[in-house]
């Protein structure tokens, strides 16, 4: 495949089981091919940097990765030395890692957690402390594989409110998700991979408006859904919404118009 992601995108990652997600994702800050073995061909560029070149600690200053379960990547008892473990690591002074640590909790609207043993989170607390301890890197992007899949609606739908607000910000945001209703509205450019290939790439609406995505792996947005039964009853209207606000500002408006 060849794929280029530009500073500030939300990028939404689609496809089925054993597309490619999770390969590409870790590919992305040198995990693969320094820690995961195997044949890698081609090469990744992150800031103009190839990932066979540098070290993983260098790349995650550029780019964090969040796992799919925070259970993986919390390292520590409490909250705060998780947060500072990865500083620790490269050898930050402690006054300006105590600063980092408490800015960026609080960036992320979980200062109250402070003090908190790790044991005791819930699993939505567990995977913002695991953001958290990846934000307070400063990296240019933050890079996550399926971090809802472990969460209930209410965590989840936290989880992507600090996503949006990240990327508003100036974060680059790139996310494999299964829960595509919640992320597709954020999203400013959808990939889908078939098979360890890229299969579509570009504007959300465009991508959902393309036939054959379900053979693709794909669950398609309930709005996405609405707009083509609309279709196949002879209404035409323009792209997809890709939000619960943007569908029923549609149907009202077919309603007024009917």
């Amino acid at each position: 495949m060849s794929l280029e992601v530009e500073r500030g995108e939300f990028v939404l990652i689609l496809g089925g089981t054993g597309a490619g997600k999770s390969t590409l994702l870790r590919a992305m800050n040198g995990l693969i091919p320094h820690f995961y073995p195997g044949e890698m061909r081609g090469r990744v560029l992150v800031d103009g940097v190839d990932t066979r070149e540098a070290r993983v600690s260098e790349l995650a200053r550029k780019v964090g990765l969040v796992f799919q379960n925070p259970e993986n990547q919390i390292v520590t008892l409490r909250v705060e030395r998780e947060v500072a473990f990865g500083l620790e690591n490269i050898g930050m002074s402690r006054e300006e890692m105590r600063r980092r640590v408490y800015s960026t909790l609080k960036a992320l609207g979980i200062e109250n957690l402070a003090g908190r043993s790790t044991l005791s989170l819930s699993g939505g607390e567990k995977q913002l402390v695991a953001i958290a301890s990846v934000l307070a890197l400063g990296p240019d992007a933050i890079v996550l594989d399926e971090p809802t899949a472990e969460l209930d609606p209410r965590n989840s739908m936290l989880v992507a409110s600090v996503l949006a607000e990240l990327n508003r910000s100036g974060k680059t945001v790139v996310i494999a998700e299964h829960r595509v209703d919640l992320f597709a509205p954020l999203a400013s450019k959808i990939v889908v991979l078939k098979e360890g290939a890229l299969g579509l790439s570009g504007d959300p609406r465009e991508v959902f408006s393309r036939e054959l995505l379900e053979e693709m792996g794909v669950s398609l947005p309930r709005t996405v859904e609405i707009w083509r039964e609309l279709r196949v009853r002879g209404i035409r209207v323009e792209g997809p919404p890709l939000g619960e606000e943007e569908c029923v500002d549609l149907l009202r408006e077919l309603t007024c118009s009917g």
